[in-house]
């Protein structure tokens, strides 16, 4: 561990993470946390020694010029942590990294001792994976944990994934074991637009992390990209006779599978968020 900065005393603290790599369809779990680290201005106090976890000749560290002084950046995982103070006030912890080449399980017990020390609450992990999913609906974030009250209380699935995994699902397990209650959101990206970015798939993960932790998250740009993001879909599955059939195969059998899901609660989701977004937003003057 190489700690930048001592460690804080926070309020209320949870923890949310993303890693890059398998875990990371369209780089849409990292590039979520990313965003929170940018709007509110993260402060990054640890990070882990690259030397223990990571394999070089697999992810390159890069060289830069400072003001005429060539710097290196390894590829490491880094902790920075911001406060919100809407609609009261907590702390974040952030984790972004990289999924690391070895020694997981010491990786996550490095976590998880920060998660200690600094009192957090519940770690949030998120993840993206290629899916039989449209382009043109929304986006599918499936809520796991392996904590069967929290499943219960938080009407989210208890995990019963059989099979490989990436380091989400070895931290997620890991928080089960050391007493920390996790949640992870998948977010489906599909699989016929794979390459990053993919906004739209950010989007939908940080509305999944507004709901659980009953924030309000300034969102940027990021609704007009992903809007650009899909109109650009939907323009190449257009010059494309095989791929816009296959769009439409998909189509059909998500409305088919989904049409309960069209009314009732999702609805009302849907409208919660936006007034709690109205609610938020300052006052208009005369005449704007």
């Amino acid at each position: 561990m190489i700690e930048l900065e001592d460690m804080p005393e926070l309020i209320d603290p949870v923890m949310v993470a993303a890693f890059e790599g398998w875990n990371d369809a369209g780089d849409a779990a990292s590039s979520a946390v990313a965003h929170l680290d940018e709007i509110w201005e993260g402060k990054v106090f640890a990070a882990l020694d690259a030397e223990d976890y990571y394999d070089f000749q697999v992810n390159r560290p890069t060289v830069w010029m400072d003001e005429g002084v060539r710097r290196i950046t390894w590829p490491t995982t880094r902790l920075s942590v911001v406060r919100v103070t809407e609609p009261k006030t907590r702390d974040i912890v952030l984790i972004r990294g990289i999924e690391p080449s070895m020694r997981w399980r010491s990786f996550c017990q490095e976590l998880l001792g920060f998660a200690h020390e600094l009192g957090v609450e519940m770690m949030v992990i998120l993840g993206a994976l290629l899916g039989d999913t449209p382009h043109t609906r929304p986006v599918p974030v499936s809520g796991v944990t392996s904590d069967a009250e929290l499943a219960q209380s938080l009407d989210l699935e208890e995990s019963k994934y059989e099979g490989p995994t990436g380091i989400v699902g070895v931290l997620q397990e890991a928080c089960a074991h050391a007493g920390i209650p996790a949640v992870t959101f998948w977010a489906a990206v599909p699989h016929y637009v794979a390459q990053p970015p993919n906004p739209k798939a950010t989007l939908a993960l940080l509305n999944k992390v507004e709901d659980l932790l009953d924030l309000r998250i300034p969102l940027g740009e990021l609704p007009d990209d992903s809007r650009a993001w899909q109109l650009g879909v939907d323009q190449l599955a257009a010059e494309d006779s095989e791929v816009a059939e296959y769009v439409q195969q998909l189509e059909e059998a998500k409305d088919t599978a989904e049409l309960p899901e069209a009314s009732g609660d999702a609805i009302a989701r849907e409208f919660e968020r936006y007034l709690k977004r109205r609610d938020n937003q300052p006052p208009r003057h005369p005449g704007e």
